[in-house]
């Protein structure tokens, strides 16, 4: 393996409209598969390689998971998908503390109503965009050129000495 100096975990489904009562095991454990086993896998991986690294004189790494606000407010029909946001938030900032002497740092990055595939079944729903947006503060959906700047920021080393944030990115929502 060539050198790893930050991964990203940002692969993630789920659906909502099925009643938590409803849900079946088989949905549940797919979410949880891919959202949390799957960055388990992932940042397994990248850690392993950046302690290795730091441990032969060059420390430097940066582990970032893509949460969701959901993972701080919940979900109602989505408590699978909040539950591995969640999952995924605690496992960051554990992974902060364990790594911090290896020079790596682990971030979450949270977003709030995006305009990306994942949401589009939601933003073509005049109902949904009423309640929604009207809650939003920025008065807008959050689009992907709104993480660019915290990405980069995450990667340099600019942010050696910051470590296990939650970088919640949603226009205000979460707050109002």
């Amino acid at each position: 393996m060539r050198r790893v100096d930050g991964c990203f975990a940002n692969a993630a489904i789920g659906w909502r409209g099925i009643a938590f009562n409803e849900t079946t095991i088989e949905k549940w454990r797919r979410v949880i598969e891919v959202n949390q086993t799957g960055v388990f896998y992932t940042f397994r991986v990248a850690a392993r390689h950046m302690r290795k690294r730091a441990t032969d004189g060059d420390p430097f790494g940066r582990l970032v998971g893509t949460a969701s606000l959901a993972g701080m407010s919940g979900q109602a029909r989505g408590e699978h998908y909040a539950a591995t946001k969640d999952a995924m938030i605690s496992m960051i900032k554990a992974l902060a503390v364990e790594y911090a002497r290896y020079g790596v740092t682990a971030h979450s990055i949270l977003p709030g109503w995006i305009d990306t595939d994942m949401t589009a079944r939601g933003l073509a729903q005049p109902k949904f965009v009423d309640n929604v947006l009207r809650r939003i503060p920025a008065r807008r959906w959050g689009v992907p050129d709104d993480f660019g700047a915290i990405a980069v920021y995450i990667m340099s080393t600019a942010s050696n000495y910051h470590t296990a944030e939650t970088f919640l990115i949603d226009g205000g929502y979460y707050n109002f």
